[in-house]
Parts: C-alpha cells; sequence; structure tokens
C-alpha cells in the first residue's frame, strides 16, 4: 500500500540542494586529505569542484526552490533577535533566522578560502593555483596562509553546525534524515508552509551547467 504524502512528510530540501550539501561535505574531506599528503593536482581539482559548486549554490538560491532561496532565508536582525528570544513563532520550514545566517557565513568562508587557493603559492614556488600567475610571489604566498587560516574558521563553523544537528535531535528534528530524505515530518502548520512544487529540471543543468564552464575557465587560468 503506498504512502500518503502525509505520512512520508512535506517536502523540504530540492535534490539540487541535498546534491550540493553532500558533495560538499565529500569535497571538503577530501580536500583536507590531499592537501595533507601533498597530491597538489588532485588538491585543486577538489578545490575548483568546490568553486563549481559555490557557484551553483548562489544561482540556486536565486531561481530554485522557495526553501533554497536566500530571500526566503535571509532575515533581518529583529527576526534573528526575536528568534533568539523564543518570541518568533511563524513556522520555519527551512532554515531559520538564526540559521540562515549561518548559511551565509559557512558560504562566505568558503568563497574566501577557495579564492585565496586559486592565488597561492607554495614556499618554494613550485606549486600554485591556477590564478598564481597574476599576483608577485609575496602575495602568492599570503593567498596560501589566507587559505590556511580560513580553513580553521571553517572548522570551527563546521563544528558549530555539528553541535546545532546534535540539539535539534535531542528536540525531536533531524536534521541529517531531512537533508537525506528531503522531506520534513514537521508540525502541521510547519509542514503545508514548506511543501513545495517540483523545480524546473532545466534551471539546476543550466546552473551546473554555467558553474562547471566558469570553474574550467578559472582552471585554466583564463588562458584558452
Amino acid at each position: 500500500m503506498a504512502s500518503s504524502p502525509t505520512s512520508r512528510g512535506a517536502s523540504l530540501w530540492d535534490l539540487p540542494i541535498r546534491m550540493f550539501h553532500w558533495l560538499l561535505v565529500a569535497l571538503l574531506g577530501f580536500s583536507w586529505w590531499s592537501g595533507e599528503e601533498h597530491l597538489i593536482d588532485w588538491h585543486r581539482l577538489s578545490g575548483l569542484t568546490i568553486l563549481a559548486l559555490l557557484l551553483f549554490r548562489l544561482y540556486w538560491g536565486l531561481v530554485g526552490s522557495p526553501t533554497a532561496r536566500f530571500a526566503r532565508f535571509v532575515r533581518g536582525p529583529g527576526a534573528v533577535l526575536a528568534y533568539v528570544r523564543g518570541k518568533d513563532s511563524t513556522p520555519a520550514p527551512g532554515h531559520n533566522p538564526l540559521g540562515g545566517w549561518s548559511v551565509v557565513a559557512m558560504l562566505a568562508v568558503l568563497f574566501t578560502m577557495v579564492t585565496a587557493g586559486l592565488f597561492a603559492v607554495d614556499v618554494d614556488g613550485l606549486e600554485s593555483g591556477p590564478l598564481a600567475d597574476y599576483v608577485s610571489f609575496e602575495q602568492g604566498r599570503l593567498a596560501a596562509e589566507i587559505h590556511g587560516f580560513v580553513f580553521n574558521v571553517l572548522l570551527g563553523l563546521v563544528a558549530l553546525h555539528l553541535l546545532a544537528i546534535v540539539f535539534y535531535l535531542v528536540r525531536g528534528k533531524n536534521l541529517t534524515a531531512q537533508m537525506i530524505t528531503g522531506r520534513s515530518h514537521a508540525p502541521d502548520a510547519e509542514a503545508r508552509a514548506s511543501d513545495q512544487a517540483r523545480p524546473w529540471r532545466w534551471k539546476a543543468v543550466l546552473g551546473a551547467g554555467g558553474a562547471a564552464l566558469i570553474a574550467v575557465a578559472f582552471a585554466r587560468g583564463f588562458r584558452f
């Protein structure tokens, strides 16, 4: 017997968002490992793939499904304070006002780290990012230091993210399961607010293709 939409939960995260999330998790782990093992070619490829993912996320934050759009979850300071104080009872499918800004912070840190990596140069100048030719050796070394420092900042944000997952799990909300299945077993009011139509697939294909082409241009140092 087929399960009803109610029993399966309301649609919350679309497939592109879920793929972005889990690919990013895998690539960040691989980037750390390849960097530690000095597998620079693989590290560079992983970083460029992360760049493509980030570009796609920006695009999808404008044209994707409702819960993916920045306009939906990036709220003003008043909304954030009301949420923190427990005075905001409005159903918040997807990211709550505080979580929305954590997403912005994570994306900003990731973009900073990847951008620095594009210009980074190692100590002996033998390995470098694809755009290192556009800066001096000293500037490339500074970019490498920023790249490493921002990675440590990213680790702090990841730790906070994991703590938030545990916090909500204790309160009976499995955020990990939602990001796997794309569905929410929220209360009726929140479920109705989060239900959404399937996004047009051509938008996802267009965005992924455009992001990949831009990443390839960066990989070639804009030399064609």
